[in-house]
């Protein structure tokens, strides 16, 4: 077992169609976690988790609440690897930034073909576009070496 670099959380994460497990705290106190489409955004301002979420929904409501939340990358194959993030999200609503994402987020998992289709299903009234500036990661590789 070792611990990634930056570099190498970064590609990590971003690599393929690997899900993100996100976390956030119900109004009650307790856990909810769910799957997620994400990318990473490296911007001038610090490293982000970008998603979107439906106002309405779980997350949604939690994240207006609570900013706060944890996201788990991992490969389920030998020798496993994993990435935990800590964030504080803020949420969008913007529809030119919440359909540029929304299309980026779709290419990562539906292919450049999709993007513009699924972007477009997705940024509409209604849909959060959530920038979770990341303030930990904890980054293991080769965990069964």
């Amino acid at each position: 077992m070792r611990q990634m670099t930056r570099d190498e959380w970064r590609e990590f994460a971003s690599a393929g169609t690997r899900t993100g497990k996100l976390g956030v705290v119900r109004a009650d106190g307790s856990a909810h976690v769910t799957p997620i489409w994400f990318v990473l955004d490296t911007g001038p301002g610090g490293d982000e988790l970008i998603f979107n979420t439906g106002a309405e929904t779980v997350k949604g409501r939690a994240l207006r609440r609570d900013p706060r939340v944890s996201l788990t990358v991992d490969d389920q194959q030998p020798p496993y690897s994993f990435v935990q993030f800590t964030a504080e999200a803020r949420l969008s609503e913007e529809p030119a930034e919440l359909l540029r994402w929304a299309a980026a987020i779709a290419a990562r998992y539906m292919g450049e073909d999709n993007a513009e289709a699924f972007g477009k299903r997705n940024a509409v009234p209604g849909e959060y576009l959530v920038r979770a500036r990341i303030t930990k990661v904890v980054a293991q590789a080769d965990l069964a070496d």
